[in-house]
């Protein structure tokens, strides 16, 4: 039952990430699975709803139920009823994307958003995304918080963002990787040029209370050649108040408050 499970989430997971929907044969050899038993898991998926065809024995692509479950889900949390206003003022104070991570376990997923730029050239990605802890803004501002060891811990079991997958300026090595710590938590905040993605900065702040962990963070990104580093400096107080008024208002909600649970991992060292 177990290897059942795992590769239905696998399948849910792979479909998560192509928006034009993947092939059989293409589902199968990433997945190393059987054809056989990827096309019966794929019909079970599109009997209850997850999944559909694009076209006739054309590409698999998910449906919005998996969505629609996630945007009830936070319905009921209260999260986007408090953060949304929060949400907003900074996005047009800033004139770029904002968006809240929260923590769950031992990940860091993008939950809200507000979009302050009205003009030109915009950034503006799907909520419900995992962030790689390495090489994001929100996962540097998330782990800054940390020791050491626990934010290796995290890295290692989640893996390096690279340059060849990310943006050309991500860490490279857990060196890099710790010295960019190390920065973010002398600022409080974290600052990153195209680490994530090409031409895009960003910069974070851990969202928590003092005697408590981060139960997310709160993040700026937009194109590089307009939020320069420069710029980013300029705005940081912005970011920090909003950070600190998230956190006063967090007991509001039970998904906010929850994130705040200490994450236990024993460190893992990469070779």
């Amino acid at each position: 039952m177990s290897g059942l499970l795992e590769r239905t989430l696998g399948i849910l997971e792979l479909l998560s990430q192509e928006g034009q929907g993947v092939e059989l044969a293409v589902l199968a050899e990433r997945l190393n699975m059987p054809k056989s038993a990827a096309h019966r898991l794929l019909a079970d998926l599109m009997r209850f709803g997850y999944v559909r065809q694009s076209r006739d024995l054309g590409e698999y692509v998910l449906t919005t139920k998996l969505v629609s479950l996630g945007l009830s889900f936070l319905s009921k949390t209260g999260v986007i009823d408090i953060a949304q206003p929060l949400l907003d003022r900074l996005a047009e104070q800033t004139g770029e994307l904002v968006r809240l991570s929260v923590v769950d376990g031992d990940r860091l997923i993008w939950v809200a958003r507000a979009q302050g730029a009205r003009q030109g050239l915009r950034y503006d990605p799907d909520m419900g995304s995992i962030a790689r802890l390495s090489c994001s803004s929100s996962g540097l501002a998330w782990l800054s918080t940390m020791t050491d060891d626990d934010a290796v811990a995290l890295v290692s079991q989640q893996g390096l963002g690279l340059p060849k997958d990310f943006g050309p300026n991500a860490p490279k090595s857990l060196t890099e990787f710790l010295e960019a710590l190390q920065e973010a938590r002398k600022k409080g905040f974290s600052l990153t040029e195209e680490t994530y993605t090409p031409g895009l900065n960003a910069m974070a702040a851990p969202v928590g209370l003092a005697e408590q962990l981060p139960m997310g963070t709160i993040s700026v990104a937009g194109p590089s050649a307009r939020l320069t580093r420069e710029r980013m400096l300029a705005i940081a107080p912005e970011l920090l108040s909003c950070a600190a008024q998230l956190a006063a208002a967090s007991g509001a909600s039970p998904m906010l408050a929850k994130g705040a649970s200490k994450v236990r991992l024993q460190p893992i060292y990469a070779a």
